[in-house]
């Protein structure tokens, strides 16, 4: 894997960083960005890991020379991406974000309230995303302010995201999310196992969760416009879902709606989850099936 580093940021002390791969999506990834600058009020160090970058991401990266970033010529997908860019990290705490993410004011302060009430470190925090689509998703606010940039109502969306705000959830699982850079070197950040990405959202919080990590959180007021997947669509998928039954004896969906909960109303609940014994066989089944279809 041919890839180069480049440093801009100083020394300053950062609250958070926040990690951005992209793959040949140059007016998303400025569009995040420029959703950083405007609406971050704490210190903020944007790492960009650029795939390939043909199309004028890297020469604009390096034009721009303020942002740190990774330039890999070949796509590395979205584990390798993030495991490779933590070594820039100045800050404590990690933010994961896709590049077509448009970040809303006070979104870092609203996390960073959370963290604070916190005695440790045991925790993923998500924040709230805003879709212009349902997708099942139950921890996502619906309302459509463009599916592309042409048709991207900013200043609409600026003005009215608060009116989008639920009330905090279970599950942390999706990017945005937040971790403590000591949780995410205790587990190693993402399996590349799982490359070029689909399952290691729900697998890296499966590795928070078998260290003690309880502290899934979803934050209803710190919120981010998501426009929707544009490069998972365009890639070849791994067989996520078959590799997490295998690694782990259950599906991710189990593991997301019966264990974390996800979407469901916040409240501190660390009660230790219990198999049925029906849950039990199951489990084998799926993982037996899984095996064979490898």
């Amino acid at each position: 894997m041919d890839f180069e580093k480049y440093v801009y940021s100083d020394g300053a002390e950062y609250d958070f960083c926040v990690l951005i791969p992209t793959w040949n999506n140059l007016p998303f990834l400025r569009n995040c960005l420029d959703s950083l600058s405007k609406h971050s009020t704490l210190k903020i160090q944007p790492i960009v890991i650029a795939n390939e970058g043909k199309d004028g991401t890297a020469d604009w990266l390096q034009s721009v020379q303020n942002i740190d970033y990774i330039h890999a010529k070949k796509n590395l997908g979205i584990c390798y991406a993030l495991n490779i860019a933590r070594s820039l990290a100045k800050a404590d705490y990690i933010v994961y974000s896709n590049d077509d993410m448009y970040f809303l004011p006070d979104w870092d302060v609203k996390l960073m309230q959370e963290i604070k009430q916190l005695d440790h470190h045991y925790f993923m925090l998500s924040a709230t995303m805003i879709e212009p689509e349902e997708t099942g998703n139950p921890c996502v606010s619906i309302a459509n302010y463009g599916r592309d940039l042409d048709s991207f109502d900013e200043k609409k969306l600026v003005s009215s995201y608060h009116t989008h705000h639920k009330e905090d959830w279970k599950g942390s699982t999706w990017p945005p999310n937040v971790v403590h850079k000591d949780i995410w070197d205790l587990v190693g950040g993402l399996s590349i196992e799982y490359s070029p990405g689909m399952y290691s959202d729900p697998d890296f919080s499966m590795k928070l969760y078998q260290v003690g990590v309880r502290h899934f959180k979803g934050i209803g007021n710190s919120m981010v416009y998501h426009f929707g997947s544009k490069s998972t669509k365009r890639i070849r998928k791994n067989k996520g879902r078959s590799t997490f039954i295998l690694k782990w004896g259950m599906t991710a969906n189990y593991f997301m709606n019966k264990i974390l909960n996800i979407g469901k109303p916040w409240f501190q609940d660390v009660q230790k989850h219990k198999l049925s014994a029906w849950d039990i066989g199951l489990r084998k089944i799926k993982r037996m099936l899984a095996a064979l279809s490898q």
